[in-house]
């Protein structure tokens, strides 16, 4: 991790941070589903060009669009559309904390698919972060039935991108990284557009405002395409374990964001729900921890 790969994560929490906050934007006017819709058909409209330039090409054969039809699901539709029904009731800053849980149940559904060891640091950050959201959820005074669904909804999207992670390590290990993303957004684009039909019916759906128009450009452009090839950059330069760092900046930009352009107060037992999550994500990692028992 030079300072490139630092420049780049950090440009990558900014743009996955204000993937929250554009949607957050988008879904005081538009249902969840339809704002999932917007965002991978736009993002993969923004990845063709460089799909075709690089010299790829789509699947020939049903059999050949299976691994990226699970990804597309497991990856996009389903979490990308917890997440924004989640941000109908807690806030972009919140939303963006819960998702930092998403190592936490990558951890849980390797070891019990026997890919990953379950080690003791790990024990010990996967029950860091149960400690985190439990924070989130009562202290600082109580919070509703609506704020409770939220925070549910956001841990189930983290762990379906737990079996995201599963899903491509055993059926997308051997494809180029730009392959998988245009490939797994264009299935997610078909899924989410015969869905959207039925349960929105978006021509039934008043005309969004500009804000809300220019917030799902940007979060399909930036939040979603640029955001796919900065990862996939990070991750051909640093690997798999320095790129997931980018889970301790992102609630840190989203709640910014929110407070900023949404006037959305940051309370205490956010930060200190962040914070007991962030320290579990250290566990995890183990590098920090390595560094600190060698030093002591």
């Amino acid at each position: 991790m030079g300072p490139v790969e630092w420049g780049l994560l950090l440009l990558l929490s900014v743009l996955w941070g204000g993937a929250y906050f554009f949607a957050g934007v988008a879904v005081k006017e538009l249902p969840p589903l339809t704002v999932v819709l917007a965002r991978v058909s736009i993002a993969v409209v923004a990845l063709l060009p460089l799909f075709w330039f690089l010299g790829h090409s789509m699947p020939r054969s049903g059999s050949d669009w299976l691994p990226f039809i699970g990804m597309g699901v497991l990856n996009n539709v389903i979490p990308f559309g917890l997440i924004f029904a989640g941000q109908l009731h807690i806030s972009v800053g919140l939303s963006s904390i819960i998702n930092a849980m998403t190592p936490l149940f990558t951890v849980l559904v390797m070891a019990s698919f026997r890919e990953e060891r379950l080690t003791r640091y790990r024990v010990i950050g996967v029950l860091l972060g149960v400690l985190g959201v439990a924070v989130l959820r009562g202290v600082d005074g109580p919070i509703g039935a609506a704020q409770t669904l939220g925070i549910g909804l956001c841990l189930a999207a983290a762990l379906s991108y737990g079996f995201a992670a599963l899903w491509g390590r055993k059926f997308l290990a051997g494809f180029a990284p730009i392959k998988s993303a245009t490939c797994q957004l264009l299935c997610s684009t078909v899924i989410m557009a015969a869905l959207v039909c039925f349960v929105d019916q978006p021509w039934t759906l008043s005309q969004p405002s500009a804000a809300v128009i220019w917030s799902l450009v940007a979060l399909g452009v930036f939040g979603t395409a640029l955001a796919y090839i900065v990862f996939f950059n990070i991750l051909v330069r640093a690997g798999a374990s320095n790129v997931m760092l980018v889970t301790l900046l992102i609630p840190v930009t989203a709640m910014l964001l929110g407070n900023m352009f949404l006037s959305e107060p940051i309370y205490l037992k956010e930060i200190i729900g962040a914070t007991i999550i962030a320290t579990g994500l250290a566990f995890i990692d183990g590098r920090l921890i390595r560094k600190w028992r060698g030093q002591v």
